[in-house]
């Protein structure tokens, strides 16, 4: 429902701006622009689509060797003390807990790819055990919300576009990035326990967010004392080799298990390809509303209106030039990628705007783009709370980031 509203919102809100510049600014390609944007949006979201196909089959055919190879059941018993606490409504062992475990692995070393197949695998789980087919359960909404806050040990990818754009220490960001994502995760996590009534003080849970600060400090320390070369490569490395083995052991698990390998990795990549087909019109619905929302100029009149109401308050503004990775991220990834790149084109990769541009792309995840896909995927239409304590996450990283920015680079 509440995509419902967001989704009717959009297009309004961008028939109007239209409208606007049409009417009383002799804006006469204001409208051109925005029906170009719904068939180009429609091609991005079926382009997508189809490039899921060959990883989603690859990784669903992966995690069906994990299930009949135990390897899932084994993760499942590991996190079950944790996951008892964040997901009460889940059976303790339930194998769903291995595959939540597998996609938190994946964002967390920025393996993009991987984790989308693997969070599509957690939510046809998720929904087995849903009573009410059409609507969020509060599991879902806390896996949700957990993705979208983003957590990612390692932003190999932003680091890797500051590399591109000519930056002189490609790798500056990736302290700050890490301080406003484990905020936002820790946010998202306390935000929604609120909503869903968790006791956030189980001595579990407490454990579990010192033992993650203690693993981000370890990790900001390795940053600080590293060439930015040796990072780098650090970081790469690292995260293939988790994730070969991790294949490699899936399939070691079967033979041990003497199941029939091949059989397995083909029926899971059955489902992956079913999975890719039906995410499509979601996909389509929700790409098409932000492309009509940018092409009219209400992103631009947004941040407009926000520069002007911080320069009247006698207030910095320089963070705001920035801002429309933020806005552009809880929308779409490759947008706000695009937002990204194009602050570092126009204010340089070192400029204080560029560098919180990087902050705002590595803070947060894209947060209707996984809604709509992962809801999407299993046919649930009601979100609840799900959009709000994503929002209040994505809040968080931001403001964050903005914080850190002026606090490193200001």
């Amino acid at each position: 429902m509440v995509l419902n509203y967001i989704w009717i919102g959009f297009f309004l809100t961008a028939f109007i701006i239209a409208l606007v510049q049409l009417v009383f600014m002799g804006n006469t390609e204001v409208f051109p622009a925005v029906i170009n944007s719904t068939f180009d949006s429609a091609k991005t979201a079926f382009e997508i689509s189809l490039g899921l196909t060959g990883v989603l089959s690859l990784w669903m055919g992966v995690m069906k060797i994990g299930e009949r190879g135990g390897v899932v059941n084994v993760l499942a018993r590991w996190l079950s003390p944790l996951m008892v606490k964040l997901f009460p409504d889940i059976p303790a062992g339930h194998p769903v807990f291995g595959h939540i475990f597998m996609n938190f692995s994946a964002n967390m070393l920025g393996l993009d790819n991987a984790a989308t197949p693997l969070g599509l695998k957690a939510m046809e789980s998720l929904q087995e055990l849903n009573p009410k087919k059409d609507t969020a359960t509060n599991p879902m909404i806390m896996f949700l919300v957990l993705n979208t806050s983003g957590l990612t040990l390692i932003p190999v990818g932003v680091m890797v576009y500051r590399a591109q754009m000519g930056a002189a220490q490609p790798t500056d960001v990736f302290i700050p990035i890490l301080i406003a994502t484990t905020v936002a995760t820790l946010a998202g996590m306390i935000i929604t326990g609120i909503y869903q009534r968790i006791n956030l003080f189980n001595r579990v849970i407490l454990l579990t967010i010192l033992g993650l600060c203690l693993l981000v400090g370890g990790i900001v320390w390795l940053g600080t004392n590293v060439e930015r070369e040796t990072m780098n490569t650090w970081s790469t490395v690292a995260a293939n080799v988790i994730l070969f083995s991790v294949i490699t052991s899936f399939i070691l698990a079967g033979m041990y298990k003497k199941i029939n390998v091949y059989d397995a990795f083909v029926e899971g990549a059955k489902s992956g390809f079913e999975t890719a087909v039906r995410i499509i019109p979601y996909l389509v619905a929700i790409l098409v509303s932000i492309g009509v929302f940018r092409a009219s100029g209400a992103m631009s009149f947004i941040i407009e209106g926000i520069q002007k109401a911080v320069e009247a308050m006698n207030l910095n503004s320089d963070w705001v030039a920035a801002l429309p990775t933020a806005l552009m991220k809880p929308l779409s990834g490759s947008g706000a990628r695009g937002m990204m790149v194009d602050a570092m084109q126009t204010y340089g990769a070192d400029s204080f705007v560029g560098r919180l541009s990087c902050l705002f792309q590595g803070a947060t995840d894209t947060t209707f783009y996984i809604l709509a896909v992962y809801f999407g995927s299993v046919g649930v239409r009601h979100t609840r709370h799900a959009v709000a304590c994503g929002l209040w996450a994505d809040l968080a990283g931001i403001v964050t980031a903005i914080a850190i920015a002026y606090l490193f680079f200001g």
